[in-house]
């Protein structure tokens, strides 16, 4: 419920603060006196798109304030958590705007988007008029209308389930299907590479075992020679001979020289024990140099093997094994493909028939519902002066989609005998305002959620129409907030709160003011709607007789 509006510098308003009640209230003023503007300014701190140039003459800026009440589980909450805004009881909006067309906009004191107020007043306002063409005249809108009217949530949201069901059990049907065709393709392809694979068997790591083998015996066989070549220089043909002949001729040359020769015998023992370590530290050398030149050969063509099997799959040699699992996943699915459609295709009839299902029992309470808005809106015409007119809710079949398979359309035949046709080709501006009034008072529930505003929606009707008119929106008002701009006297003496709009000229300045109505004040402005500029006593009688109806 809008609760407060403070305008600041905006158009031809200077500075204005209106507090706002539950149940019906009128905005009654001459023509010209401003009372569209504050829709205007309304419309502006709730983001819509209207006029670009608001700033006062003379002011820095505009500024517009709105606070709203809204209930614990009221839809704007959605929209704040969303947001990231901080909640509360009260919901307060302030938008700013500069002269060169810059807005600034606050939701609870933070920084906020048009889109976001945009989001926030489908929850907050109504806004109709007789060109409603978010309402009656679209009908793309009227299934939801009916919808609302039959309270078909429940319905609705298990019809949407088993649509989602359905095409995904189609898609997931279709997938397998093309999967299956553009294996089916390569079929000749898939059985050689994995027969190619399960005959070379690939191992994760083996690329880099077979690597490493390969360079140890190719290391091998480059030194081998050359230890093989120290080894026999260390032997019994190279220095261990010559080692063995020095210490023999070195010995026999000894007995004649006493002491002379010990040292060098002993030194030459010394050295032939570290040759015959060397020695043998070369043979074990050999030892384990020592390999099949076969190997070697095998190790390399199974390394090459498999590196050409990767490079031509395009992958990492280590990653060959998935690659023939999901080769070998793709042949039995060639296998099995046919067996698994049989299955799939059985989903998907299954799908189809929960959706129908729900599709029909939509239908069916659509149907119901329809029936029970028209005998509504024929119960709503009556009082309205239009008890010979006919509303019809047309149904019919349409594509299925998530939300059925029907086609909702309101029709109207304004005259007995008049072919029915749609509201915006048979219905006058008068009449169409009335019905749109009587579907308003037949959909609402009560709820209070959302502020209804009618901008002269009484346009075109007078007398005992306007009256009924009145007393219709006073009903819709029952639990809830509506405004109403109207220039009927009818409507405005059912209002439970009465604002008037007049506009002064004060040193060349244009201003327009709204002042809240007192009981006296009201009888003289309802009088001046019955009269004109001359208010007379009689009008002012009219004036209470109406407020006393």
């Amino acid at each position: 419920m809008l609760k407060h509006l403070d305008i600041r510098d905006m158009l031809i308003i200077e500075r204005l603060t209106l507090d706002f009640g539950a149940g019906l209230t009128v905005l009654t003023g001459e023509t010209g006196a401003g009372k569209s503007i504050l829709l205007d300014c309304l419309g502006f701190v709730l983001g819509w798109r209207g006029r670009a140039e608001l700033v006062r003459q003379g002011a820095e800026q505009g500024e517009v304030t709105a606070v709203f009440e809204i209930a614990p589980d009221h839809a704007a909450r959605a929209v704040l958590d969303e947001a990231g805004l901080p909640g509360g009881e009260e919901l307060v909006l302030r938008r700013v705007n500069h002269p060169d067309g810059r807005k600034s906009a606050w939701v609870n004191d933070r920084r906020a988007s048009g889109d976001v107020l945009r989001a926030l007043s489908e929850t907050l306002v109504e806004l109709h008029g007789q060109q409603d063409d978010k309402g009656l005249l679209a009908e793309r809108g009227h299934r939801d209308l009916l919808d609302d009217f039959g309270g078909h949530g429940a319905l609705l949201t298990a019809c949407r389930d088993a649509w989602r069901d359905w095409k995904a059990a189609e898609k997931t049907e279709a997938e397998a299907r093309a999967a299956f065709d553009a294996a089916k393709a390569e079929e000749e392809f898939v059985r050689f590479a994995v027969d190619e694979l399960d005959k070379l068997d690939p191992q994760p790591g083996e690329d880099a075992t077979l690597d490493a083998e390969r360079r140890r015996m190719q290391a091998a066989r480059r030194v081998g020679e050359d230890v093989a070549r120290a080894h026999a220089a260390l032997g019994v043909d190279g220095a261990e001979g010559r080692l063995m002949d020095a210490e023999r001729w070195l010995s026999d040359a000894a007995d004649g020289l006493e002491d002379l020769l010990r040292e060098p015998l002993d030194a030459l023992t010394r050295a032939r024990d570290a040759l015959g370590d060397a020695e043998a530290g070369v043979a074990r050398a050999l030892d384990a140099l020592d390999f099949d030149p076969g190997a070697l050969e095998a190790a390399e063509e199974r390394l090459f093997a498999i590196r050409a099997l990767a490079r031509k799959h395009g992958v990492a040699p280590d990653d060959l094994g998935a690659l023939a699992e999901a080769l070998r996943e793709k042949a039995r699915d060639l296998d099995t493909g046919e067996a698994q459609f049989a299955a799939l295709a059985k989903d998907v009839k299954s799908a189809e028939s929960r959706f129908n299902a729900a599709a029909d029992a939509l239908g069916t309470a659509r149907a119901e519902a329809a029936e029970r808005l028209d005998a509504a809106m024929a119960a709503e015409l009556a009082p309205l002066k239009m008890e010979r007119a006919i509303f019809a809710t047309d149904l019919s079949e349409a594509d299925p989609g998530p939300t059925g398979r029907d086609r909702v359309a309101f029709t109207v035949a304004t005259n007995p005998g008049a072919p029915a046709g749609p509201l915006s080709r048979i219905a006058s501006g008068g009449e169409l305002s009335r019905f749109l009034l009587a579907l308003k008072v037949c959909l609402h529930r009560e709820t209070g959620s959302q502020t209804m505003i009618f901008d002269e929606i009484d346009r075109g009707v007078g007398g005992a129409t306007a009256d009924a008119v009145g007393r219709r929106l006073s009903a819709l008002a029952t639990g809830a907030q509506v405004l109403v701009v109207t220039h009927s006297p009818q409507v405005a003496a059912r209002g439970a709160n009465h604002f008037q709009v007049a506009k002064s000229v004060t040193d060349g300045l244009t201003r327009s003011d709204v002042t809240a109505l007192d009981a006296p004040a009201r009888i003289d402005e309802i009088a001046r709607m019955l009269a004109g500029d001359t208010v007379t006593d009689a009008a002012r009688k009219a004036a209470e007789a109406l407020l006393e109806a």
